[in-house]
């Protein structure tokens, strides 16, 4: 069973999670960690929780989502898995923080690719790779039927839905994995997204206004 551990980092507040079972392994999933104290705050949780970090996983590589990514690269040594659509994505990092006026080396080390309808199993605990394109092009959610919930990225929100005017961005191609990959799921499923708070697919269903 998975354990679901989130954290909210840098001036973007982006949600950071970590998925560990009873085995004490985990993912940690878009490491957004920006300073040294946010470095702690997570290093500290896996350390005292006694976890083994296995896998890197990232919903997508815009630059709110891989602020940490090289540190906890350098600290834990396992792969970052992401679409392979995504790589342009993070490569153009050094350059988007230029523009939000800040130096951020480009990322070195092991990256595999992960598409549609992968399987991921952490021992007995599996997650269900759903590529949902259109916040960005190579865009990932990771989906764990066995427990209704899924980690969707900027993607769905409550009550709103990731923005589209980014690089590569399109409306038109989100609303439809929200509505192809999400909606049907069951309506009992928990999404874990991007920024914000928690929401559930019967929620979204009902009450969020891109869908009225």
């Amino acid at each position: 069973m998975f354990h679901i551990q989130s954290f909210a980092f840098n001036p973007f507040s982006e949600n950071t999670y970590l998925l560990y079972n009873a085995h004490r392994n985990a993912y940690l999933i878009d490491p957004g960690n920006f300073s040294e104290d946010e470095n702690q705050k997570i290093a500290q949780f896996i350390s005292d929780n006694n976890l083994s970090v296995k896998k890197i996983l990232l919903t997508h590589a815009h630059i709110d989502h891989v602020l940490g990514l090289q540190w906890a690269y350098d600290r834990y040594k396992v792969p970052v898995l992401l679409h392979e659509t995504e790589q342009e994505i993070l490569d153009r990092n050094p350059m988007d923080a230029n523009r939000f006026g800040f130096f951020f080396k480009p990322f070195e080390g092991d990256i595999q690719y992960l598409c549609e309808g992968d399987i991921l199993k952490l021992d007995e605990d599996v997650l269900e790779i759903k590529h949902v394109p259109g916040h960005s092009p190579g865009h990932i959610a990771f989906y764990c039927n066995a427990q209704d919930f899924i980690i969707s990225g900027d993607v769905l929100f409550e009550g709103s839905i990731g923005r589209t005017d980014l690089y590569k961005g399109n409306q038109a191609e989100l609303l439809n994995s929200i509505r192809t990959k999400l909606f049907t799921l069951p309506e009992a499923t928990k999404v874990y997204n991007g920024h914000g708070n928690p929401t559930t697919v019967d929620f979204e269903k009902r009450y969020n206004p891109f869908f009225k």
